[in-house]
């Protein structure tokens, strides 16, 4: 009877053959969380078409006007508007100057602007909303107050006084965008931190002593930080285009600045003698808010798939 019982053991308990020992094995990749958000990003084409357009408007901007053989200001009377040649690519404006130079010269400038004002108002809205989120109460309530009293001016009124009393300099021009610009990131993060100081690794933090500083700006602002990168990069061209909105119209920087809208705003009067003048800076101006929005929409998609 024991030796039958032995010969059924054995025959259910069979040894796994080696080549069977890792059939069901699953290989996963590991990603960190960056990684996952760059993989879904590029699936997306626009997303990828608009930051290769971006790298290389930059790379023009710093290396153009160095080794271009003509500077941005240099004027040459005898070749007046001249168009498009294997010499200057853009042609040449009323007073000569290369006009490739000029916007290439110019994206330096309205770059340099909505880049700047995008990480003021960055940091300048993560503070304001982190604090007033995970404050609450009282606080929240007055630097909300805040917000709406300064919300309620229009925002115009604010650029117009404060480039009529600091100058028509670059520092003005950023001053005057990011005294109101900062007023919706600071509203995102404050909702987003008041939905999240509530859930339980937050609170976890807070029960083992974790500082308010720290639980704020390690674990709230970090879980924060996809929408908050969205709203960045939505900024960044409605910085760009309030400068050239505001150089276009006369109120914008110092007339030796060649932003964008400073050269459109030259090539206004001569709009209906060369129309081809004032295409340039119009098409890099909408071109980089078209291919920044293609990018921002990339960065919402990766994180989204990533939050959900």
């Amino acid at each position: 009877m024991s030796e039958n019982n032995l010969v059924i053991k054995d025959d259910l308990f069979q040894p796994l053959p080696e080549e069977d020992k890792n059939s069901e094995f699953i290989a996963v990749a590991i990603k960190t969380f960056a990684r996952d958000a760059w993989d879904r990003f590029r699936k997306n084409k626009l997303a990828v078409v608009g930051l290769i357009f971006l790298i290389v408007m930059i790379l023009l901007a710093i290396f153009v006007p160095m080794f271009a053989p003509y500077k941005f200001d240099t004027q040459d009377m005898a070749n007046r508007n001249a168009l498009p040649s294997m010499q200057h690519l853009f042609g040449t404006d009323k007073l000569g100057r290369d006009i490739f130079v000029r916007v290439m010269y110019g994206a330096r400038i309205s770059l340099a602007i909505g880049f700047s004002t995008a990480a003021i108002n960055l940091v300048i809205g993560i503070l304001y909303g982190g604090i007033a989120g995970y404050v609450g109460g009282r606080v929240d309530m007055v630097m909300m107050r805040i917000i709406d009293i300064i919300y309620a001016v229009p925002s115009l009124i604010y650029v117009v006084l404060i480039l009529l009393v600091f100058g028509d300099s670059i520092g003005s021009m950023m001053l005057a965008i990011c005294l109101t610009s900062w007023i919706g990131m600071a509203r995102q993060v404050r909702a987003q931190v008041m939905s999240l100081k509530e859930m339980e690794f937050s609170l976890a933090a807070k029960v083992i002593g974790a500082s308010d500083s720290r639980i704020l700006l390690k674990h709230l602002i970090i879980n924060a930080l996809g929408p908050i990168i969205v709203s960045l990069t939505m900024m960044v061209p409605g910085a760009i285009f309030t400068e050239a909105f505001l150089s276009f119209v006369g109120i914008g920087l110092n007339p030796a600045i060649p932003s964008w809208g400073k050269l459109a705003n030259d090539c206004r009067a001569l709009i209906f003698t060369q129309p081809i003048q004032i295409v340039w800076p119009v098409g890099a101006i909408c071109l980089t808010i078209l291919a920044l929005n293609f990018v921002g929409d990339g960065i919402g998609e990766a994180f989204q798939a990533r939050t959900r």
